[in-house]
């Protein structure tokens, strides 16, 4: 039974904030064992990679076997239902629609002075995806984690994932293909972060590494950041829905449990300002689980994780919003722009009674690799941005050092650094009349 919250009792902010503090991930549990992990790839390159992919994916290959061939790409094109097919493609286009307005632009100007001043915006040379793989395999976190990277221009991203005793689903090739994935390896895990972080005699290093993965794969993108550039740190899924009494409460009961069902430290809150409604989704919450395949995750993730939360307003709602910060979070109400003006702390809103988070996760357009774990308090989902890089231009005119090379002489002086000072005043003297 998930636990119920009423506002207007007198112990409700205590017990909020402990619903708040309990933790879905236990770090430290796996750290040292992934810290293994990650410094035996970056010292045995693939010989480490090969024993891991034997251990825990049950798949003995030699290290020519680890690219996924062009060949297995097309036995995967022609399995793959014609209407997986047409989703994937569908999908595909609209999320490049939606990031392709994310491309940002530089700039150049003269400051009046005699100095050019500019900012350009480069793609890095090379992105890892992680991809999770085998029996529960997803394309559409290919086509996520890949576009953006595509819509940078990226000129080489490279695919890693793992493929339990072989298995390759093909509607995750399908997807790689059409992202335009130019590198595809059958390695997952702690060892496929560090072989991209580091580099193996098979797998040339990469530039930034982003996708989500499970707690191996989060300890070891936190271990390899700084070598390479990472996206975030996820951990398990989070979904919040606002409603009020006019909804179907059989609807939000299934949108509370769609993320439920991905993980038993799976997040889901309802708030309402109906304790009647309140009810009504519980009992089809229970009801919907006797009929999920993924029962079993999800009455665990509903059970210890699940929150409803009754308040007297839902003017109540932004202000406890902000501080769960979730993943997603959904707003079936009368005027759902209108409240979510009032929200800062999201990685994705969705509006409306007819727009659940399930059609964020495959084809509305926006990327559904989000923040979570409240880190929507600072940081965003995955986009266009998080493989580029800003380079500022700097050019100054004889007459521009003469301007403002003085005040820096002052400051460098001010700091003591003399060699900082010395290195504009030499120009100073050059360029007098």
């Amino acid at each position: 039974m998930a636990l119920r919250l009423d506002a207007s009792a007198s112990d409700f902010a205590q017990r909020f904030q402990d619903y708040l503090d309990i933790g879905r991930e236990d770090a430290e549990k796996v750290d040292h064992v992934v810290a293994e992990i990650v410094a035996r790839v970056a010292a045995d390159g693939d010989a480490a990679l090969l024993d891991y992919t034997a251990r825990f994916d049950r798949l003995n290959v030699v290290a020519d076997q680890l690219r996924v061939t062009a060949d297995e790409i097309e036995v995967a094109k022609n399995s793959c239902p014609a209407d997986v097919v047409a989703a994937i493609d569908l999908a595909a286009t609209r999320i490049e629609a939606f990031h392709e307005r994310q491309l940002p632009v530089g700039y150049s100007y003269d400051d009046g002075l005699g100095n050019r001043l500019g900012l350009r915006w480069t793609s890095v040379a090379a992105a890892g995806l992680y991809v999770p793989g085998g029996r529960a395999a997803y394309p559409s976190s290919v086509l996520m984690n890949a576009i953006p990277g595509k819509v940078a221009g990226v000129p080489r991203l490279v695919m890693v994932v793992p493929t339990p005793e072989g298995v390759l689903n093909p509607a995750v090739l399908v997807a790689a293909e059409r992202a335009g994935v130019d590198e595809i390896y059958r390695v997952g895990g702690a060892q496929a972060v560090a072989a991209l972080a580091y580099g193996t005699q098979t797998i040339r290093a990469v530039d930034v590494i982003v996708g989500p993965g499970n707690a191996y794969v989060a300890a070891a993108k936190r271990i390899v950041f700084g070598r390479v550039g990472i996206d975030s740190i996820a951990g398990p899924s989070e979904i919040l829905v606002v409603s009020d009494r006019l909804s179907n409460p059989e609807w939000i009961a299934i949108d509370l449990l769609s993320q439920a069902e991905h993980d038993p430290g799976a997040r889901s809150v309802l708030i309402t300002d109906d304790a009647v409604f309140a009810d009504r989704v519980a009992r089809a919450v229970d009801v919907e689980l006797t009929r999920l395949p993924r029962s079993a995750i999800a009455g665990a993730s509903w059970r210890d994780h699940g929150a409803i939360i009754v308040v007297r307003s839902l003017d109540e709602a932004p202000a406890m919003i902000d501080r769960i910060a979730p993943e997603h979070l959904e707003l079936s109400v009368a005027d759902p722009e209108a409240l979510s003006r009032r929200v800062r702390n999201a990685g994705a809103i969705f509006l409306g009674r007819h727009t659940p988070e399930a059609i964020g996760d495959y084809v509305a357009g926006p990327n559904h690799v989000l923040p979570t774990a409240g880190a929507a308090r600072y940081a965003s989902g995955l986009g266009v941005l998080d493989f580029m890089k800003r380079t500022t231009l700097i050019g100054c005119e004889p007459r521009g050092i003469a301007a403002i090379g003085p005040a820096a002489c002052t400051l460098a002086r001010a700091e003591g650094l003399e060699a900082h000072a010395r290195s504009v005043a030499v120009r100073l003297v050059a360029v007098e009349p």
